[in-house]
């Protein structure tokens, strides 16, 4: 049963179109998501500005703005999404640096293997959705403590209450 946790929405972008075009049919193939594709990292920016992403596989090299700017594009836009760069070899130690100063989730060499870029996204969203559940669970707990504490300004009130009497 597909349920809202399981269709998450994926955004492809690299300016070769063939790239592409192999990526979203193994994802709608192989997974339930919603699979949007840009070839432009400009436009992908202008459709992330409307379209909330969980998950974004990005291009390292492309004409515009790099991977790296677009991903910190996306990162702004939506803090918690899972943001993973295709490179090509020699782009490698560029994508190994960029990880701790974007965030980025994974990198992926081209060309890749299905079987590892599947478990990779799933992982990918996995994550998001456990991180999506913890803050949940933060905010609860942030509401319950402000909860006790007026309780307890009310307590501390009827005590001074009663010992004044």
């Amino acid at each position: 049963m597909e349920t809202a946790e399981s269709r998450s929405t994926i955004l492809l972008v690299d300016d070769e179109p063939t790239v592409c075009q192999s990526l979203s049919a193994l994802l709608e193939l192989e997974t339930p998501h919603q699979v949007l594709v840009e070839t432009s990292p400009q436009r992908a920016i202008q459709l992330a500005k409307v379209t909330p992403l969980d998950l974004v596989v990005s291009d390292f090299l492309m004409p515009e703005i790099d991977g790296i700017g677009l991903l910190l594009e996306i990162r702004g836009l939506y803090p918690d999404s899972t943001l993973i760069l295709l490179t090509g070899y020699a782009d490698k130690q560029n994508a190994i640096r960029s990880i701790n100063e974007v965030g980025i989730f994974h990198y992926i060499e081209k060309p890749w293997d299905n079987d590892d870029l599947l478990t990779i996204i799933r992982t990918g969203l996995d994550k998001r959705l456990q991180l999506h559940r913890l803050h949940e669970r933060a905010r609860e707990l942030e509401a319950r403590v402000r909860q006790l504490e007026q309780r307890n300004l009310e307590l501390e009130h009827r005590l001074a209450v009663l010992g004044g009497r």
